[in-house]
């Protein structure tokens, strides 16, 4: 549900940009006030953990589609919401930036769905009421199914209000809707499934971990056991898993490809965004790595190379796990700093 550029408006990409930036101050500050902090190290494996996890397109059978995880229930129930959000978000800036996947004006609109509906709705409203440390299996896979519907059947919506609302597409709302709704759905049920399959098998190893129940932190090595298991999980679906990826289009491509698109609007009225498009996809060129997790080649009809998804997968992976540890640690620094005056 990655949206590009060409869809977004710099007025909507604009606005949601600035939500979303709101988002990830006030999360930056409930950090700073909590012990969070001390689980940086584990908010940069789960981010390469996702990242890995989102490269694996799985089929939605009869329709020609196909789905990846989200991830932001999984986050939000492991590290919390305010973590979650940081963490799902730096993983939608390093496939902007290095991967091309998403654009940078829609990154705002992308962080706001993928991250506000999961984090900050499904998790407190639908999930976290319902589940102590009792909960059976059962329990976590019905109201993991329920969460992650919920958050994606909104994330979905607002992607059509985004589009609509941007008028530089032709895309009948209707239509369009009724496309990405049900998509969403069926990709819903099975981000449900993976993610009860998550947490149950960390809820294995460290069972404080698990939504937070506790602030005293397990044995450093059930910790550490965690961490290993999650970097191993985190190289074998970027290394191998990935390989495996459906080619189907996903359920955003599907639905835009069903819906017909129309020719966009009159010149007269892209003129007025054809210069902030042009000069984010300029920047976009400029940083880009792996476009689409391939080696740039000089022949574009060349045939791609599969193996190089691997190389993405770990690449990618690497990339945000250093990334978070590096926009968290000065938090941690300055929360040390800070405790002597107090």
């Amino acid at each position: 549900m990655h949206m590009a550029d060409s869809f977004i408006s710099p007025a909507v990409g604009g606005t949601m940009w600035a939500f979303s930036a709101l988002l990830v101050a006030l999360s930056i500050k409930k950090l700073k006030n909590q012990n969070t902090l001390k689980s940086i190290p584990l908010m940069g494996v789960m981010g390469a953990f996702i990242f890995a996890c989102q490269m694996l397109n799985f089929s939605i059978p009869g329709t020609g589609s196909s789905g990846h995880l989200g991830g932001g229930m999984i986050l939000a129930i492991l590290l919390g919401p305010y973590a979650g959000f940081l963490t799902l978000s730096s993983v939608l800036i390093i496939q902007a930036l290095f991967f091309a996947d998403g654009g940078l004006l829609a990154l705002g609109c992308n962080m706001f769905n993928l991250g506000f509906y999961t984090c900050f709705i499904a998790y407190p409203l639908l999930f976290r009421p319902f589940i102590n440390q009792e909960s059976s299996k059962t329990k976590i896979a019905i109201f993991s199914i329920i969460a992650c519907i919920v958050g994606l059947q909104l994330g979905a919506f607002s992607v059509v209000v985004e589009t609509t609302a941007s008028g530089i597409t032709a895309l009948p709302f209707d239509n369009f809707l009724w496309l990405m709704q049900p998509i969403h759905l069926a990709i819903g049920v099975v981000e449900g499934l993976a993610t009860a399959a998550v947490v149950l098998f960390v809820r294995q190893m460290e069972p404080n971990l698990v939504l937070n129940f506790s602030d005293k932190q397990e044995k450093k090595q059930a910790r550490a056991l965690t961490f290993a298991a999650l970097a191993a999980l985190t190289l074998l679906f970027g290394t191998v898993v990935s390989l495996f990826a459906s080619e189907h289009p996903d359920g955003l491509e599907w639905s835009i490809e069903k819906s017909s698109v129309a020719e966009s609007q009159p010149e007269t009225q892209l003129e007025q965004s054809s210069d902030i498009h042009e000069k984010l996809a300029m920047i976009q060129s400029k940083t880009e790595i792996m476009p689409d997790y391939a080696l740039p080649v000089a022949d574009e009809d060349a045939e791609p190379n599969r193996y190089e998804t691997s190389l993405a997968g770990v690449g990618g992976s690497l990339m945000v796990g250093a990334f978070i540890v590096a926009v968290c640690l000065p938090l941690k620094s300055r929360k040390k700093k800070q405790q002597p005056s107090e």
